[in-house]
Formats: structure tokens, sequence, C-alpha cells
């Protein structure tokens, strides 16, 4: 869902925009709760980032900031400066075609777990040994919990469609889909500044599902103690999230 140029055109709109320093206290102060507590890797780079402003990536000449959503790659900011995260599953990341490549947190998931996570395009699916893979809805219905069969069948691959709401149903009834057991996450309320209108807020970003699926995977299917194992996988969308709020806070819309 939307992330860094939504952010752009809301500061295009305002006439003060608000600089972030190195001390983002104030800031996070703003953050909605469940994006209190995590463990994250310092926010420190992507303050410099933020204060230079958008650059041109090196591979499509797209103006942008922190990363290029259309290529997968940083701008601005070196590897070695942010977390990269090892998941103990492999990620299949299904994007609709109509999907704007700047209104996708997918990307996220890309860039900070890169040996894990694949992208593709509909009607491009990868081929599935279906007893060893789940897919994520981001909206809840009638489906199977993940801890249900975690035990049974040895998980090594989960998919995630990355769409709008109305979008979603022409991959998930595709039926090189069928036969993969579906997992809802129903628990779980968005902190995505992007308001969805006629949804309810248990309908998650993409980088929100993906966090919360692996967090639930951690304690309930490997049976171990969560420590913040996979926090980072928010670490843009965490900082994104607390400019927009002071971004809304300056502007009078909080």
């Amino acid at each position: 869902m939307s992330s860094l140029d939504g952010y752009q055109r809301f500061y295009s709109s305002c006439r003060d925009k608000p600089t972030v320093t190195g001390d983002l206290s104030d800031v996070h102060e703003l953050a909605k709760e469940p994006l209190q507590g995590l463990k994250l890797a310092s926010h420190a780079v992507l303050d410099t980032a933020q204060q230079r402003g958008r650059l041109k990536c090196s591979k499509c000449g797209g103006s942008r900031m922190f990363f290029c959503y259309t290529c997968c790659s940083l701008v601005g900011v070196n590897m070695q400066e942010i977390p990269v995260i090892k998941l103990p599953v492999k990620i299949d990341i299904i994007k609709h075609p109509n999907e704007t490549d700047g209104k996708s947190t997918a990307v996220h998931a890309k860039i900070l777990a890169p040996n894990d996570v694949t992208m593709y395009t509909y009607p491009c699916i990868p081929e599935f040994e279906k007893d060893k893979v789940r897919w994520v809805s981001l909206n809840p219905g009638n489906t199977h919990a993940a801890t249900n069969s975690s035990r049974v069948y040895p998980l090594q691959r989960v998919v995630f469609i990355d769409s709008t709401w109305n979008q979603t149903n022409k991959i998930s009834t595709d039926e090189r889909l069928e036969g993969l057991l579906k997992v809802e996450l129903k628990s779980r309320k968005t902190c995505f500044w992007r308001s969805q209108r006629g949804k309810p807020d248990t309908y998650l970003a993409t980088i929100e599902a993906i966090y919360y699926f692996l967090k639930d995977f951690h304690q309930h299917c490997l049976g171990q103690e969560y420590t913040g194992e996979y926090d980072n996988l928010l670490f843009f969308y965490s900082y994104l999230h607390s400019l927009i709020n002071r971004a809304k806070a300056s502007a009078g819309k909080s």
C-alpha cells in the first residue's frame, strides 16, 4: 500500500514543511500504539537522507527518497547502513499489474530481506509445492488459521498478494493458487496512514501483514519466544508513519 509518494505529495501541499532532526522522540510520540516498543535499527541514516531530499535512481532515473520502488534498490542510502533480515521462510509477493509501485509497501520487504523475498507481477506466478506453501489473506474471511497445519507440513514458502482490496479477488481465485492453504490475519489493526474508505481497520498494508505473519509464525509454529527478530521489517514503515503523522499534526490534521 501507499508509502513514499503519498508522503511527498502531502508535504508538497503543506505551507510549512517540517524538518526532521536526528532526535525523533517527539515524532515517535505521535505514532500509534502498535508501532511502539519495536526493536529497530537507528533511523539516523533516514534522517540524513530525508534532510537531503530526493535523488535520482541510478537505474531508472526516477526521483526517489530512501529507495526506488520501481527498481527495488536503495537511493541515497547504502546497504551497509540499513538492517538486513533473515527470514524463517521464503516469501513470494504477487503484485497486481494495476497496483501503483509508489503506493506499495511490499518493496520494503524486498529491500530489507533481499535473500528471502521475491516479487512477481501478475499474471506471473511461480510454481509451488502446494503442501509446503501458504498464502496470506490481508483481509478477514472464512479461512484456516496458520497454526492449524503448520506442524503437519514443512512450511517453506508464504505467498502475499499485493493489490488494492478490489483487485485482490482476481489473483486469489487464480487456479494456480488453488489448493494452497489460506491464512487469515484478523486480530491485527493497521497503522497505515491512508484510510481505506469503507474498509475495516483489520485490512493490513502488505508489510504489516508480512511482519505480523512472521511474528505469529515464530511464536506459534516454531514455538519460540519472540524477541524482535523481524521488527526491522518495519524499518521504513515506522519511519514514514512518524513523518506523516508529524506532517499532519503540523498542518492541523491530526
